[in-house]
C-alpha cells in the first residue's frame, strides 16, 4: 500500500504476463506488463519453455528500470536428487536481481535458499481462506489463487489473509483443479505437475452410460473456451486481487504483445478513474495498433466461475484456436465461396468453420475478391449457412511483427551547484534520484540563452534508451557553457548510473527487506495460536503431491496426520494394452466443470425427466444412467457427481 498526493492509501496494481522466452518478456514490457513470469533451465510446469541463466540476467536489467518484475518459475514438484540443483539454481537467481519464485514443492522451504520472495504456485490447488491463510503463514509473500473461484470466494480469502493475492485472468483454462489433474501421467508417463502435461483434456471422448449406450460421440467434452475476464477486472481489484496474470508460457510473441497491450488499456482506464489504484511499474506504453483478443489464439472465451454462475465454458467442436466470426457462407463452388459480412479479408489469411456434422475444418486464403475467397487445396463439409471464422489475420501478424508499440519513462534533469560543486541530477518518474558530480572547467557562456538551449537539447537526446525527457532545469548562479560531446558524456553516464541504481534498489535492496519473511519457524511455532487462522490440526489443509522427503519433513513437522505420496513417485504407470493403467479406483481429476451441466442434465437445475428448454428427455435419462464412462481411443475413464459440492470427479475405472 502506498499513499498519494492527497495522503490516502493506493493499492499497486500489477499486469503480470507470460514469456516462453527473453523476446517474449520484453515484448510483454513495452507492451505494458508490470512484471513477467518466465522459466529458467529447468523445474517449470512447462518443461518446453526453458531460459539459460544469461538470457534471464539480461531480461532483469532490462525490466528494472521500468520498476517491472520478473517472476521464475520453479513450480514443479521435484525428486530428492533434484533438490541440491533447485538450491543451486534459486541462489543463481537470487543473485541476478530476480524478484520472486513461483513454487510449489513445500520441500522448498527446507533447503537453505537466500531471502528471496516465494509466490505459491496455483499447482498448490488454492482455493480456501484456511489453505491460503496457511501458506502466508509460512512465509509466502503471494499466493496465486485457483482459477475456478468467485468473487464472494476470493473476498473471503481476502477478509481472511493479509498475504498478496494474484489471479489469472486471460488464457488457456485447465479443466481440473490446478495440481490435481493425474490423467496424463497415470495414461502415458507425463506428468501435468512435472511440466509435461499431455493435454488429454484436448482430446475428443466419446461419453456412454452404465449401459453402454453412446450419449456423445467423438466431442471434446474436456477441452474449455479460454478465460477472458477483461469485463471483471475492476470487481476483482475491489474483492482483493492485486496481480491480474495472463496464461500463455508456450504462447508466440504475437499472442503476448496482443494480450498483454489489450490489459494494459483495459487496466489504464479503470487506474484512471480510480486514484485508491495505480500501476505496479512506470513508464508510458504506446501503441502502435489495436490490440484484439480475438486476432490471435483465442478458443472464445468464458468468465469462468467468477460471477458465481456456470455459463456455457465448453468448446465441444475442437479445441484449437477459432478467432474472429467474419459472416456466413452464401454459397459455395468447387474452389471458392461467397460469404456475408462486415470483416474484410486477405490473401493469406487463415479461416475455419463447423460443418453440419460438428467437424471443426479450416484453410488457407489464396485470393480475395470482394465477398468471394478462393482457395487451393479442396475443401470438404463446407456449406452455405456455416458460419465463418479467421483464426489467422495475416495483416494483423504483419503489423505484430514489426514495431509495436514503446515504452518510455520520464526523466528530470537538473544541472545545480552543492558546494561550490557543479552537479547535474537525473529523476525518473519513480523519483529515483542519481547525482554526477561535474569535472569540467566552468567558462561563462557569452551567449547565455543558446548555452541553455544546447543543454536542453543534448539532454533530450534519449533516443535509443527507455527514458524520454520531461524536464530540464538549470539553478546555477551563471550560465556556463560547455561542449556538445562534453554534455553527450554527461548524459550517457548519468543513465548508465541511473539503471545501475535502479537495478540494485529493485533488487537486493527489495529482497533484504523480506529477509524475514519466509522462515519454516514461523510457522511452527505459530501456527496454531496466530490470530487469522486458529485450526485445529485436524483442520490443516491437505498435504499432497508430496514428492521428496524435505516436503514430507515439513508437513510432519507441522503435525500432519495424512501425508500423500505423489503419483509420480510410481516411476512408470505401466498402461496396459486395453489402456487401463495399473493404478486402480484412482482419482485422476477433480473439476468444478461439470459434463451433465454442460449438457443441459444438472440434477439441480432439471428437476423432472420433463423436457428442460431444449434438452432431450432422453438426453437426460441417459447422463442419470450411471457410472457414466470417457472413451477416446484405447483409454477409459470413469466419471462421478458430487452434487453438494458441485464438483465432476474422473477415475480409473473400477475393477479394471
Amino acid at each position: 500500500m502506498l499513499r498519494n498526493e492527497g495522503g490516502s492509501f493506493m493499492s499497486e496494481i500489477e499486469l503480470l504476463a507470460p514469456a516462453k522466452n527473453i523476446e517474449c518478456a520484453m515484448a510483454a514490457i513495452t507492451h505494458g506488463a508490470d512484471a513477467v513470469y518466465i522459466g529458467g533451465p529447468s523445474f517449470g510446469a512447462r518443461a518446453a519453455a526453458g531460459n539459460s541463466f544469461e538470457d534471464l540476467e539480461q531480461l532483469v536489467r532490462f525490466a528494472h528500470p521500468y520498476h517491472a518484475k520478473v517472476f521464475i518459475t520453479l513450480n514443479t514438484i521435484l525428486k530428492d536428487n533434484e533438490l541440491a540443483e533447485a538450491e543451486r539454481q534459486v541462489m543463481r537467481y537470487y543473485e541476478m536481481g530476480v524478484d520472486a519464485l513461483i513454487v510449489q514443492d513445500m520441500g522448498l522451504l527446507k533447503l537453505d535458499l537466500p531471502p528471496i520472495a516465494l509466490h505459491a504456485s496455483t499447482q498448490m490447488d488454492n482455493r480456501t481462506p484456511e489453505k491460503v491463510g496457511f501458506l502466508q503463514n509460512a512465509g509466502f509473500q503471494r499466493v496465486v489463487l485457483a482459477r475456478e473461484l468467485s468473487l464472494q470466494q476470493i473476498q473471503e480469502i481476502r477478509q481472511a489473509c493479509d498475504v498478496e493475492l494474484e489471479a489469472f485472468v486471460h488464457g488457456a483454462l485447465c479443466v481440473s483443479y490446478s495440481g490435481r489433474c493425474y490423467m496424463s501421467y497415470v495414461s502415458c508417463g507425463r506428468s501435468a505437475n512435472r511440466g509435461e502435461c499431455a493435454q488429454f483434456c484436448r482430446l475428443p471422448y466419446t461419453l456412454v452410460d452404465a449401459d453402454g449406450n453412446t450419449i456423445v460421440r467423438d466431442r471434446h467434452l474436456l477441452s474449455l473456451k479460454d478465460m477472458d475476464r477483461s469485463d471483471w477486472l475492476l470487481p476483482m481489484m475491489q474483492a482483493g486481487i492485486m496481480s491480474f496474470k495472463i496464461e500463455g508460457r508456450l504462447k508466440d510473441v504475437s499472442y503476448v504483445k496482443n494480450i498483454t497491450a489489450y490489459y494494459r488499456r483495459r487496466i489504464d482506464a479503470i487506474l484512471e478513474g480510480h486514484p485508491e489504484y495505480k500501476a505496479a511499474s512506470i513508464g508510458k506504453t504506446t501503441l502502435f495498433f489495436e490490440p484484439d483478443p480475438e486476432k490471435t489464439f483465442h478458443r472464445d472465451k468464458t468468465p469462468y466461475f467468477i460471477n458465481g454462475e456456470r455459463t456455457e465454458m465448453v468448446q465441444l467442436a475442437t479445441p484449437k484456436s477459432t478467432g474472429t466470426f467474419v459472416g456466413t457462407v452464401q454459397s459455395v463452388s468447387h474452389n471458392s465461396l461467397t460469404y456475408s459480412g462486415e470483416k474484410e479479408l486477405h490473401n493469406g489469411d487463415g479461416l475455419c468453420f463447423i460443418d453440419a456434422q460438428g467437424k471443426f475444418d479450416g484453410f488457407r486464403v489464396n485470393k480475395v475478391e470482394g465477398r468471394r475467397v478462393f482457395w487451393n487445396e479442396p475443401v470438404e463439409g463446407l456449406s452455405a449457412g456455416d458460419k465463418l471464422y479467421r483464426n489467422y489475420d495475416i495483416q494483423f501478424e504483419k503489423m505484430l511483427a514489426g514495431k509495436s508499440s514503446e515504452r518510455r519513462i520520464a526523466l528530470d534533469f537538473k544541472l545545480l551547484e552543492k558546494n561550490e560543486q557543479l552537479v547535474l541530477q537525473a529523476t525518473d518518474e519513480a523519483g529515483t534520484t542519481v547525482e554526477l558530480p561535474i569535472q569540467e572547467d566552468r567558462q561563462v557562456a557569452d551567449k547565455p540563452e543558446q548555452a541553455l538551449q544546447n543543454l536542453q537539447t543534448q539532454l533530450s537526446k534519449l533516443g535509443n534508451t527507455c527514458y524520454q525527457a520531461r524536464k530540464i532545469e538549470v539553478e546555477t548562479s551563471q550560465v556556463y557553457f560547455f561542449p556538445n560531446s562534453v554534455i553527450a558524456g554527461w548524459r550517457r553516464q548519468i543513465i548508465d548510473m541511473l539503471m545501475d541504481t535502479q537495478y540494485v534498489v529493485e533488487t537486493h535492496g527489495c529482497a533484504s527487506l523480506r529477509d524475514d519473511s519466509r522462515k519454516l519457524p514461523c510457522v511452527v511455532e505459530t501456527y496454531q495460536g496466530t490470530s487469522l487462522q486458529k485450526l485445529p490440526l485436524s483442520q490443516l489443509p491437505e498435504a499432497v503431491n508430496v514428492m521428496n522427503d524435505k516436503a514430507k519433513d515439513f508437513y510432519q513437522e507441522l503435525g500432519f496426520g495424512q501425508i500423500e505420496d505423489a503419483y509420480e513417485k510410481i516411476e512408470k504407470p505401466n498402461v496396459e494394452a486395453h489402456g487401463h493403467a495399473s493404478i486402480q479406483n484412482s482419482i485422476l481429476m477433480t473439476c468444478k466443470y461439470c459434463i451433465r451441466h454442460a449438457l443441459g442434465a444438472c440434477p439441480k437445475e432439471v428437476k423432472s425427466n420433463k423436457t428442460c428448454g431444449n434438452v432431450d428427455t432422453r438426453l437426460i435419462a441417459s447422463l442419470r444412467n450411471e457410472p457414466l464412462f470417457l472413451k477416446t481411443g484405447r483409454h477409459t475413464f470413469q466419471l462421478s457427481f458430487d452434487c453438494a459440492k458441485c464438483e465432476m470427479i474422473i477415475t480409473t475405472p473400477e475393477g479394471k
